[in-house]
């Protein structure tokens, strides 16, 4: 019995609906089978937030993988983000806040990666008639996104990841959306299950 996370954002800036949460909903509705257990949460887009919530996720559901998703205006692909980043927080979230350090932790590695690699699920999810579009970027863009990710692979060790969406009807429905999280995170799990027991090194200086 797997256990599996999700989490996505509120309305921020010119989004005025998230397609992410919508996508996420979408899931919800579809499952990811009946041997695995989904739990879905909507995060505020403000890093205090993210400080109090994210560890209680984890603390509660003890997941064996959590994925984030969020929307990207610059996104045309169901984007896999292969890291999170540390430093370079400055733009102000949906409460006029950004962290003074700038940062998610301080003293913390430059960058985290995700225990999967995504070059992997996205190849395997490309080949597979999939009828969305899967690429792999490492910049999840310093703001509540890249935070998030951040902060969940720390706790996680590594055990994160984060998927990038682009609006609704740009060119995906929340339905095609909602199939491809949901073909993303079952290979995401397998490649967890295959990998089981070999020792990666996740932090980046």
């Amino acid at each position: 019995m797997f256990d599996q996370s999700e989490s996505s954002f509120e309305p921020f800036g010119e989004h005025a609906v998230n397609a992410s949460w919508v996508a996420v909903q979408e899931l919800e509705k579809l499952g990811l089978g009946h041997d695995i257990n989904l739990h879905v949460a909507e995060v505020p887009v403000e890093y205090q937030a993210v400080q109090s919530l994210l560890p209680s996720l984890w603390k509660q559901h003890l997941p064996q993988l959590v994925v984030h998703v969020g929307v990207s205006g610059m996104a045309t692909t169901v984007t896999l983000e292969q890291c999170g980043h540390n430093q370079g927080y400055m733009r102000l979230d949906n409460c006029s806040f950004c962290p003074k350090s700038r940062c998610c932790l301080e003293g913390g590695p430059n960058c985290i990666h995700s225990v999967i690699d995504m070059d992997t699920v996205c190849k395997r999810l490309n080949s597979s008639g999939l009828a969305v579009s899967v690429s792999v970027s490492k910049d999840a863009g310093r703001y509540l996104c890249d935070y998030t990710y951040y902060t969940s692979l720390f706790l996680g060790e590594g055990r994160s990841a984060f998927v990038h969406v682009p609006p609704l009807g740009k060119p995906y429905s929340a339905e095609q959306l909602a199939q491809a999280l949901r073909a993303v995170i079952l290979e995401m799990l397998e490649l967890m299950e295959h990998n089981k027991g070999k020792k990666l090194c996740l932090h980046d200086q």
